[in-house]
């Protein structure tokens, strides 16, 4: 006997991963590290962290990792272009690209113009 379920209703959602930016790994470390023996284990509850966690961090951070993980792409530290800025910098990047492509075909054309002068010179040769 199989029991029907409601269209659209999910018994149990998936739940999402938590995430945590590199600036709050190394403040849980630093008020960790700081904390009274008696105390450190508040500080994990009240964040809902594992020992474990703060063990990874602190070696990322002793290992300078954290401060690689920071996203340069949406970070303060790295203002946004303007439009025109972005807009040069795709200009001339194609620019380049078309200045590589005539170069090819430049170079197409004078061993094609090398070829055509040698078969003319053997068909006179033949004659």
């Amino acid at each position: 006997m199989t029991s029907k379920k409601p269209a659209g209703t999910d018994p149990a959602a998936r739940p999402k991963r938590r995430t945590f930016t590199p600036e709050y790994k190394l403040r849980i470390v630093a008020e960790y590290d700081a904390a009274p023996k008696n105390e450190k284990g508040a500080v994990l509850r009240r964040e809902r962290l594992y020992h474990s966690h703060v063990k990874e961090w602190r070696a990322a951070r002793d290992a300078g990792a954290l401060e690689k993980l920071v996203d340069k792409r949406t970070s303060a530290a790295r203002p946004k272009k303007s439009a025109a800025e972005t807009e040069n910098e795709k200009l001339r990047r194609r620019v380049e690209q078309l200045e590589k492509e005539l170069a090819r075909n430049k170079a197409a054309l004078e061993v094609m113009g090398k070829a055509s002068a040698l078969l003319e010179m053997i068909s006179k040769g033949a004659d």
